[in-house]
């Protein structure tokens, strides 16, 4: 059934698709700042890859499991204090990461302390501090010039003055690294051969970047390896992930805003070369209509983004986006278990990998994050252990044996936390498990790829994709958009386009 909306009312209408984080910082904002906002996603609950599922007494993350950004004058700090909101409560990650190379019982700690950090790397990797001391420049450049919200790429007149506004001379310092990869810093230090190092790197920078230190843009691997140490810091939440997206959906709802789950957007329609239309299916009630809109927040990848515009798409931006490297997607198993599976003293981060000469993903490397007792996640005497893996999507997408491929892959994680965690079957409670398939499913992400686009030198920053699209009043958000991936990130994206709508 096709009918059309009739609200009527001069205050500016945005229709927002997707309720990830991102999609609801912009929508909670411009509720706050007047605007006629709808959200409609085609999941059954709000927060996208942030979201949370419960089975069997356990709460499970879906897929991020840490935040940044809730220090004093941090994104999420910033953003919770204009909507007159409480952060949620959250504890320290310190270490932020524990990560164990091939056949070593003692890990790498990454800890918030500078002092202490920089003693740890000393000790495990000698004479690499030169290089460390580089990044850490880099990093305080490209800090402060970021907390003076420049918008990158720029795509206007006022994003350019926005960019300008934000440079001050230590910004220039940063310029001879602008086109350098990690791997290239590493080379000038002559540590190009340092193994450990470089898997370490490589590891860490997987999980930020989607690329290893071959690919990523040296400035924004100075951002990402940074951003661990105080006074920033990650953060775990106490309850759950999905604790950030309740407390933006409140807000929203309290500024008149309207969250609608279980509707999925299947087209923008433009009129004059501007959105016009969004065509929304209620998948319960099987009900479509026309939903006018005067600005569109498309917190979707940019390889939907095209989709939703289908032959309407600007042929420039439909090629760039058909060029993209592949992207990755997730492999991810989710255990309940007794608490004693977990070793004493056991951070609620870790990385592993266990073979030098196997891929970073496939389950030789697992990212795994560990509830902590009284965390709101797990009953009184058991915990929560998710671990995932990168997977090729393609893998997952046209296999005949999709079942045995994810009950292979299951026991084989399984098997290979057993080293680190004790998991008898006495310990082992709930088992799940998700792939590329069942994040495309439940978040509609094309293809079910996670984290962006991967920041290379030619999508990182000041060359990726802009929230500012080549359709006017039509506004990309999430992690396809500067500063990339993670709830922090996606929130500074948000952030952007409410300032760049309310410029227009």
């Amino acid at each position: 059934m096709l009918q059309s909306s009739r609200r009527s009312s001069r205050t500016p209408k945005v229709v927002v698709i997707g309720a990830g984080i991102g999609g609801l910082t912009a929508a909670a904002l411009l509720a706050k700042r007047g605007y006629a906002v709808k959200v409609f996603d085609q999941a059954i609950v709000p927060g996208g890859c942030a979201s949370t599922f419960k089975r069997g007494g356990f709460t499970f993350d879906v897929g991020a499991t840490q935040v940044a950004g809730l220090e004093p004058g941090g994104i999420h700090q910033q953003i919770f204090e204009e909507l007159e909101i409480p952060l949620p409560e959250a504890s320290i990650c310190d270490p932020a990461c524990a990560v164990f190379l091939p056949n070593e019982t003692v890990p790498i700690n990454v800890w918030r302390d500078p002092q202490r950090w920089q003693a740890e790397r000393q000790r495990q990797f000698p004479g690499s501090e030169p290089f460390w001391q580089r990044l850490a420049s880099l990093f305080e450049y490209s800090w402060r010039f970021q907390s003076r919200d420049p918008v990158l790429p720029p795509r206007s007149g006022w994003d350019m003055w926005q960019l300008i506004a934000a440079l001050r001379p230590d910004t220039l310092l940063t310029v001879p690294y602008m086109f350098s990869t990690v791997a290239q810093l590493l080379k000038s230090y002559g540590l190009r051969c340092d193994r450990r190092l470089k898997t370490f790197l490589d590891l860490q920078l997987k999980l930020y970047s989607q690329v290893d230190a071959d690919q990523t843009a040296l400035l924004y691997a100075a951002t990402a390896l940074g951003v661990s140490q105080s006074p920033q810091g990650l953060y775990h939440l106490h309850g759950s992930m999905q604790a950030l997206s309740d407390r933006l959906a409140e807000a929203l709802r309290r500024d008149g805003g309207e969250l609608y789950m279980r509707h999925r957007a299947e087209q923008i329609l433009l009129e004059q070369g501007r959105p016009r239309f969004v065509r929304i299916t209620d998948e319960k009630r099987g009900e479509s209509w026309l939903e006018p809109a005067d600005h569109v927040v498309a917190n979707v990848t940019v390889q939907n983004l095209v989709e939703l515009l289908g032959t309407q798409a600007p042929v420039g931006y439909r090629q760039r986006i058909n060029k993209l490297p592949p992207a990755s997607g997730a492999f991810v198993v989710y255990l309940g278990v007794e608490q004693a599976a977990v070793p004493t003293s056991c951070p609620p981060h870790l990385q592993f990998l266990y073979d030098y000469d196997g891929p970073i993903g496939e389950n030789n490397s697992l990212f795994v994050s560990v509830s902590r007792p009284g965390d709101g996640r797990a009953p009184t005497g058991k915990a929560t252990v998710i671990a995932s893996t990168f997977t090729e999507v393609s893998a997952w997408q046209r296999t005949a044996d999709y079942e045995q491929l994810k009950q292979q892959y299951t026991e084989q994680a399984i098997a290979r936390l057993g080293r680190y965690f004790d998991l008898r079957p006495a310990h082992l409670l709930q088992v799940e498990a998700a792939t590329p398939r069942t994040f495309e499913h439940y978040t509609a992400r094309y293809q079910g790829t996670v984290g962006g686009i991967g920041q290379r030198l030619s999508t990182f920053g000041p060359f990726g994709f802009a929230n500012r699209t080549p359709v006017p009043h039509l506004w990309l958000v999430g992690d396809c958009t500067h500063p990339g991936e993670g709830t922090a990130g996606v929130s500074y994206s948000a952030l952007t386009a409410v300032r760049q709508i309310e410029a227009s």
